[in-house]
């Protein structure tokens, strides 16, 4: 038998634009629910930021957490866990990496209720450390995906390994890169799929293949691939008798692009089955203690031998990655600094302010907007700069209103001025690009 287990990651940032958002749940979220509403047999593995979740709150989608908390609760659809504000979680400190991931199942069963209930972790942008796994093992997860790049093992196809932290172990899958990048980039169709699935199985009993990929590449960044290869290939999938004669109005679009039968045909006589990550650990046996690269899901091998695990997000090569960092690391201290020494009413009211504020701009995208790998957008990465600045304006507030020392002010009010430099720095670099 095949196993095949796909995730997809749903997220937009926390300065998504209303009109974007409503595009993308239109084209994208709407779509792929009514696909898993309609086949029942399907399966999918769901990771959704939790300030995704609160944006389609706010802004008046709720019937898509509706929908996917309907999913789960009838056994087609998993969630995983991750952290909230979608951080690059290797390049910020552990109690920051808690706090995200504790943030993100917090809100996430706020809204979907019982139907939230994640065995597994799934990094954003599948950025991984070592550091990271004592904080996702100490908030209950069972199991971690991780791209295969990270992979230091023969490929697992038909065992399960573990990552090892004292007398804990944490299951690790990968994710197939390869395949899950053929099918975001449109490169491979529903048939071709189904061909290299029978192909990897060989002689073997059984195995398990694993693709994660964005939930908006299918209908938002790619015109109906939703259709013309998820609802393709699950449909391959069913039994064949459920279909009977209703095809054609089932699926006005096969005669154009698809032959249902017979990748139907093709799906039973290989034994694909389409499953959540979790099942497979009630499948396949456990393997040995790896550690797994430091990597994400758009790291090469050029990235490896040039030391750069994180090229979009934090390259050493890239100035404006440096500057960004430099200044949110002064964010990060500042703010400790700031709820360590609130001691008046004053001084917590701008700490909280400051403490919440960089929550929110943790999140990845204003770095990989400033990658140019290949995209680069100077609004972007200014205006997670902005959100930066006004966590150092109310963190500074609150030191300055607390009863700590002058010569502690002082400190904190060069660190604010070392900030500005910084801040200077990077917008000289937009003017330049």
């Amino acid at each position: 038998m095949i196993y095949w287990a796909p995730l997809l990651h749903f997220y937009q940032p926390p300065t998504q634009l209303h009109w974007v958002l409503d595009k993308v749940c239109e084209e994208s979220y709407r779509p792929l629910i009514n696909i898993f509403s309609d086949i029942p047999s399907a399966r999918v593995t769901v990771n959704i930021s939790g300030v995704l979740t609160e944006l389609l709150w706010e802004h008046g989608k709720r019937d898509i957490i509706e929908g996917l908390a309907r999913l789960a609760e009838k056994g087609q659809l998993e969630f995983t866990n991750s952290g909230k504000y979608h951080p690059i979680l290797p390049l910020i400190p552990r109690a920051e990496m808690k706090r995200q991931i504790t943030q993100n199942n917090e809100t996430n069963r706020r809204m979907f209720g019982k139907a939230f209930s994640p065995k597994g972790f799934f990094p954003p942008e599948m950025c991984y450390s070592r550091e990271m796994v004592e904080p996702v093992i100490e908030t209950g997860h069972q199991w971690i995906l991780l791209s295969g790049v990270a992979c230091p093992v023969d490929w697992p196809l038909d065992v399960i390994h573990g990552i090892s932290l004292d007398s804990s172990k944490l299951s690790v899958f990968f994710r197939d890169d390869i395949l899950s990048n053929k099918i975001c980039f449109h490169g491979l169709g529903a048939q071709g799929f189904l061909k290299h699935l029978a192909q990897l199985r060989g002689h073997r009993e059984g195995i398990y293949v694993i693709t994660a990929m964005d939930a908006e590449t299918f209908g938002h960044h790619i015109k109906n691939w939703e259709k013309l290869f998820l609802e393709e290939v699950y449909e391959a999938l069913e039994p064949i008798e459920p279909l009977g004669q209703h095809i054609q109005q089932l699926h006005p679009l096969a005669d154009e692009h698809r032959d249902i039968l017979s990748l139907r045909e093709k799906a039973e006589a290989k034994e694909i089955e389409v499953v959540t990550i979790s099942q497979l650990l009630d499948i396949f046996p456990r393997g040995s203690s790896i550690e797994p690269k430091p990597s994400s899901w758009s790291t090469t091998g050029e990235d490896f031998k040039a030391g750069n695990p994180y090229p979009l997000w934090s390259d050493p090569k890239n100035q404006i990655h440096q500057l960004q960092w430099e200044h949110m690391h002064i964010c990060i201290d500042m703010v400790e600094t700031a709820m360590e020494r609130a001691d008046n009413e004053t001084s917590r009211y701008y700490a909280d302010i400051a403490r919440g504020l960089l929550d929110r701009a943790l999140h990845s995208d204003q770095f990989w907007w400033a990658s140019g790998r290949p995209l680069w957008d100077i609004n972007l990465i200014n205006r997670g700069l902005m959100q930066q600045t006004e966590v150092l304006l109310n963190a500074y507030k609150a030191i300055r209103a607390s009863g700590t020392s002058n010569e502690k002010k002082t400190e904190c009010y060069y660190r604010e001025i070392a900030a500005r430099d910084f801040r200077g720095k990077i917008r000289d670099q937009l003017f330049r690009e």
